[in-house]
């Protein structure tokens, strides 16, 4: 039995379920590379900063490639999409698993790699999944790339405990394994092409150039809302947050242990607050929601700024209230692109903010490590982030009014 012969409700849950657990282990490969740092540092002799370098070549390829998925996911459909990106993420977990070269870790880490992990991306997945429901669209796609931070709180801990017990190589070795092992499974479950209105349709095979589709986004005032809404939303998460919370907790004078825990925590919450956020999608207004969402993130920048001289529990408050506004721009986001831009552009519209948010992340880690080495405080990061978290969230209520007929028009 293929996948035109399932039920269209077994498609749309299939979806989600390989969606959830292809965005864990793409972000769980991407999370071992500083789980990892120290361990080559002392075996191989790789210095941190050529491991880092590594990364942040990654991140450029992924941001390169956000567009491209997305417009794969548009064409192709998930089946061949996700496919491809697990594909070249188990094939770089391999490469690392075999080598001490530090050519082959840069190509494979840095140039295979996140080519998969520029595939296997939030955007991707919940572009899918808005594609496939017509019900409840916001909170399966809450679950479903819900996956990004659930595979950090679930699996890099059996990645450390492997690490612990047998060797790194063991690592990447498992992680390859099981992204292995789920390969067979997108291929036989998810559809060839795109589900709509209830049924598993053929791969798009319109002639519209990549341009056409693009300027058909560019002359919609809601598209800049969005991207640069998402850009800023790179800056206050990826960016400052991801960067830069750990080293700001060992600043505050909190031991490793509590801040690695706080961070752990920040994770789980981020899991919880996508679903949630997917549900209230489907439930209120969205241009609200998701200025909300940035609002409460200005605030919780507040609390931020007063941990040093607090205690610990200042600093787990603080990831708890951020953890439930961090990730959850990214169901309402999506659906307002389908929705205010065009279901028919989404993956390539998705791919495009994608990109920003890599590059308003890039920014905010740059300006964090600037700040510190200039001031020796974080100060400045932490008001600067709250202010452009309230620009954002000022910016999507312009949305409340923003017309949604003819989003569903085609570029031409």
């Amino acid at each position: 039995m293929n996948a035109r012969r399932k039920k269209p409700q077994q498609l749309k849950w299939a979806i989600v379920l390989f969606g959830f657990m292809a965005l864990s282990m793409a972000f769980s490969t991407r999370a071992a590379l500083s789980l990892m740092m120290p361990v080559w540092q002392s075996e191989l002799g790789w210095s941190a900063s050529f491991v880092s370098s590594v990364g942040a070549a990654a991140l450029i390829v992924m941001a390169i490639i956000a567009p491209v998925a997305g417009r794969l996911l548009d064409r192709k459909g998930p089946r061949f999409t996700l496919s491809l990106g697990l594909g070249a993420v188990t094939t770089s977990c391999f490469l690392i698993a075999s080598t001490s070269s530090k050519l082959v870790f840069a190509i494979a880490f840095g140039g295979i790699g996140a080519i998969g992990f520029g595939i296997v991306a939030v955007h991707v997945v919940s572009s899918a999944v808005i594609y496939s429901f017509d019900k409840h669209q916001g909170l399966a796609t809450g679950i479903a790339s819900s996956g990004s931070t659930g595979g950090q709180f679930l699996v890099v801990p059996l990645l450390a405990g492997l690490l612990t017990f047998a060797s790194w190589r063991w690592s990447f070795t498992g992680l390859g394994i099981v992204c292995l092992a789920l390969l067979p499974c997108i291929l036989y479950f998810m559809p060839r092409g795109i589900i709509r209105n209830g049924d598993a349709a053929a791969a798009t095979t319109e002639a519209v150039s990549v341009g056409q589709e693009i300027r058909f986004m560019l002359g919609k005032p809601a598209f800049h809302i969005l991207f640069w809404s998402f850009l800023i939303c790179g800056f206050t998460t990826a960016g400052v947050i991801e960067t830069h919370f750990l080293p700001f907790a060992a600043y505050c004078g909190f031991s490793p242990i509590p801040s690695a825990t706080a961070y752990g925590v920040l994770s789980a919450v981020n899991l919880c607050g996508m679903i949630l956020a997917g549900w209230l999608t489907d439930r209120i207004n969205r241009p609200l929601l998701l200025a909300a969402i940035y609002l409460l993130r200005a605030l919780s920048f507040v609390l931020l700024a007063n941990v040093p001289g607090a205690g610990i529990e200042t600093l787990f408050l603080f990831v708890v209230f951020f953890g439930l506004v961090d990730y959850a721009t990214v169901p309402v986001t999506a659906s307002l692109m389908a929705s205010e831009v065009g279901i028919n552009v989404l993956g390539l519209g998705m791919g495009l903010v994608a990109a920003g948010h890599a590059l308003g992340g890039a920014m905010g880690a740059a300006f964090g490590g600037y700040v510190f080495s200039s001031s020796g405080n974080y100060g400045l990061v932490w008001t600067s982030s709250l202010w452009l978290a309230v620009g954002a969230g000022l910016m999507v209520l312009a949305l409340i009014k923003s017309p949604t007929k003819g989003a569903d028009a085609r570029p031409s």
